[in-house]
């Protein structure tokens, strides 16, 4: 079973998008991941990142959603 894990962006590096890269907090805990396929992710957003990428920004409601959910289940 895979997981994305929603993670808020702390700083972005790189004006590519291809190459532009956030470090995206998960409770503290700090990642660097590609914003490839997210170009228009801007710091403060929150990400849903699977394997070292993320995939779409969601809204911080949504994040605090899915975060009380796997904290329940883990």
């Amino acid at each position: 079973m895979c997981l994305a894990i929603p993670g808020k962006i702390v700083s972005i590096e790189g004006e590519n998008p291809l190459e532009k890269k956030g470090k995206v907090s998960f409770g503290g805990v700090l990642k660097e991941v590609s914003l490839a396929y997210t170009p228009d992710a801007r710091i403060g957003n929150y990400v849903v990142v699977h394997v070292g990428f993320a995939l779409n920004v969601i809204d911080e409601e949504e994040a605090q959603k899915t975060l009380t959910i796997l904290n329940q289940v883990l």
